[in-house]
């Protein structure tokens, strides 16, 4: 008959958890994410990083509508992924930093890769 207290458990060995940033920092980053989440934003995105850009400029780019353009830059301004400056008439518009358009970049690269 077997015996089970004489069994030895075999366990592989775990690995330590990572550290985590604090909480807020979790959000702050899942809201980014979200913010990129939209191909008509990751577009922007593109073109925003070899150069600022107004709104008619990422319209033609895109082929979408200018309020469509307007309501995708509200929502990347808003997530602090994009910056406004006027300059006359129109408002330029760049990426608050090259971190953006690296996650991007990499999300596209990451979506290319044949599986």
């Amino acid at each position: 008959m077997f015996d089970d207290s004489s069994e030895v458990e075999h366990t592989k060995p775990t690995t330590p958890a990572a550290p985590l940033p604090p909480q807020r920092t979790l959000v702050a980053a899942g809201e980014l994410l979200r913010a990129l989440a939209a191909p008509v934003r990751i577009g922007i995105v593109l073109q925003l990083r070899e150069s600022e850009r107004c709104v008619h400029e990422l319209k033609d780019a895109l082929g979408v509508t200018q309020p469509l353009i307007s309501q995708h830059l509200r929502v990347l301004k808003s997530a602090g992924v994009v910056e406004g400056e006027r300059s006359g008439r129109e408002v330029l518009y760049r990426l608050v930093d090259d971190h953006l358009a690296h996650i991007v970049a990499d999300a596209i690269a990451h979506s290319e890769e044949t599986r």
